[in-house]
């Protein structure tokens, strides 16, 4: 028995080394990008290009780390494109006093819309959890409907109107800098530090990877599998809200159409970075250096004025390779 403990010690050493090196398996790339963006355009490597790039890449992946603990959990969710415009689109008009612009007439202050923001979310995630794990309904199916529902009520709350001049207030977390970087980037890296800690050292963390790996045996184990998971979901629509609030500070306003595809880039950014589909595996550095490598590339894309309709098709062919990529290297498939 003192034996195979002690042989089992280096397997699990070499298990973690090889989960570490499949987590950066994007750098090479990353770097391959960078050099030939430096050749396409002299502006890429400046400095207010990669803040840019960064500050524009930090809303992508705060969602895309709500997504990943979804998936983790085993579960995924399609509505969170559409929590990214409507809760702040909610906040924007209880601001609003001009009803000829879309607003409610309100005139609520603006640190009490902001709190509205991610509780708006986290409430969209708790009906997703109630609808998931207690009447057990089809999550794609479920998050869905979700997904049109709250786009629809963003489009009729206000009309089909673009939500502007809001409180600079409202606007900080998009806007604001701290020490000439944009607040955006410095909240997206310590929520990735912060979640990525969590997920790999605290019980509820390890108990999100045994639910997406094995509910029932989860369960079995003592894991409050119904629990944790609509947990996972509540703070995965606050995460979304937040970074939908990021997005309206950045652009200074709210549009109807905010959100609305980020989805599909959400999910590619996840695959690529190691995240599987079938749940249990994964880690958020790779998620990470998955946003990394979309908001590189689609930068180099831009200022080689290649069509935005090609930059799709891009995202698409990456989304394949990677699959493919993982398939071959023994990573198993990736089913819905």
């Amino acid at each position: 028995m003192a034996g195979e403990q002690a042989s089992a010690v280096p397997q699990a050493r070499r298990h973690s080394s090889l989960i570490g090196l499949r987590e950066l398996t994007l750098v090479p790339a990353i770097i391959l990008i960078i050099i030939v963006g430096s050749f396409a355009s002299d502006a890429f490597l400046t400095t207010d290009n990669v803040l840019n790039i960064l500050q524009q890449s930090s809303e992508l992946s705060i969602v895309v780390i709500a997504e990943t603990l979804i998936l983790i959990a085993g579960k995924f969710d399609l509505s969170l494109e559409s929590v990214v415009g409507l809760a702040p689109m909610l906040g924007a008009w209880l601001i609003i006093e001009n009803t000829q612009i879309g607003g409610s007439g309100i005139g609520l202050a603006w640190w009490i819309a902001v709190l509205i923001v991610p509780a708006t979310g986290a409430l969209i995630g708790a009906i997703n959890g109630f609808l998931i794990v207690k009447l057990r309904l089809n999550a794609f199916i479920v998050t869905l409907a979700m997904l049109i529902l709250l786009r629809g009520v963003q489009l009729g709350t206000t009309n089909g109107k673009t939500l502007f001049d809001l409180p600079d207030g409202y606007l900080y977390l998009g806007s604001g800098k701290w020490a000439g970087v944009p607040v955006s980037i410095w909240i997206a890296g310590l929520l990735y530090l912060f979640f990525g800690l969590f997920l790999r050292y605290h019980r509820i963390g390890r108990a999100i990877y045994a639910i997406g790996g094995n509910a029932e045996a989860a369960r079995v184990a003592g894991i409050r599998v119904e629990r944790i998971t609509w947990g996972v979901l509540i703070v995965s629509g606050a995460l979304a809200a937040l970074a939908g609030l990021m997005l309206t500070g950045r652009i200074a306003s709210v549009v109807t159409s905010q959100g609305q595809n980020m989805i599909f880039y959400v999910f590619a950014a996840a695959v690529i970075g190691g995240i599987s589909l079938n749940g249990g595996k994964g880690r958020l550095l790779g998620a990470l250096t998955g946003v990394l490598l979309l908001g590189f590339l689609q930068n180099v894309l831009i200022l080689s004025e290649v069509p935005a309709f090609w930059i799709d098709a891009v995202y698409g062919a990456i989304i394949l390779v990677a699959l493919v990529l993982s398939r071959v290297s023994g990573g198993g498939t990736e089913e819905a």
